[in-house]
């Protein structure tokens, strides 16, 4: 799948997701936020300007969202996405009320609506988790010109072909057939039981790119 496949999808597939951004005091804040519109530039969401989330976004223009589909833990898809956020004013309101049209219950007039303005995430990076395979299935994208870093957990030259770090996975996703061993980073867990039963510290931690 593309990146504007992931961002579609949690548009037209989960919707409501949970977003964090950072206050004044620099302590998360999560608020339920419904993405409106998806394209290959980004994910367009719709805010009141008399919110606080609305001064947390032009303050810090920057934020991170979870979206959660799935009746239980093992059937759950879960898509996360952080990135940079701008506003773009009021110009895209009449076509993301008709793509929604719920929101003509909630802001019923004209007059109400000028309390809202669109933005947009215009950059950043995700990744999508799905406990509904067996093994477990991980894919991270980037848009709007973000930077791709290869994230989680690798086997360096260092390895020796012990076997400790394969004993200890829990979705079996690491490949002996070579030295150095290699991880399928696609079915891993990032639960970091290989990096403390390596015995001579082959594998390493990679951060993320943002």
């Amino acid at each position: 799948m593309t990146a504007k496949n992931y961002l579609e999808y949690i548009v037209r597939e989960i919707h409501t997701t949970i977003v964090a951004t950072v206050d004044d005091e620099g302590l998360p804040v999560t608020a339920a936020i419904d993405m409106m519109d998806a394209d290959e530039h980004g994910l367009y969401f719709l805010t009141a300007k008399g919110k606080g989330f609305y001064d947390r976004l032009v303050k810090r223009q920057y934020l991170a969202l979870t979206a959660l589909k799935g009746e239980d833990t093992m059937s759950c898809v879960a898509v996360s996405v952080r990135g940079k956020v701008r506003e773009l004013g009021n110009e895209r309101i009449p076509g993301l009320f008709e793509l929604n049209p719920y929101m003509k219950e909630i802001y019923p007039t004209e007059k109400s609506m000028q309390a809202l303005t669109v933005f947009q995430i215009y950059e950043g990076s995700g990744e999508c988790f799905d406990l509904s395979k067996k093994p477990i299935e991980r894919a991270s994208f980037t848009f709007g010109g973000a930077e791709k870093r290869a994230e989680g957990y690798f086997i360096t030259d260092a390895c020796i072909g012990c076997g400790g770090c394969a004993a200890v996975c829990p979705q079996n996703c690491i490949m002996t057939e070579r030295i150095p061993y290699v991880i399928e980073r696609k079915h891993c867990l990032h639960c970091g039981n290989c990096l403390t039963a390596c015995p001579v510290g082959a594998v390493e931690r990679r951060a993320h790119a943002l």
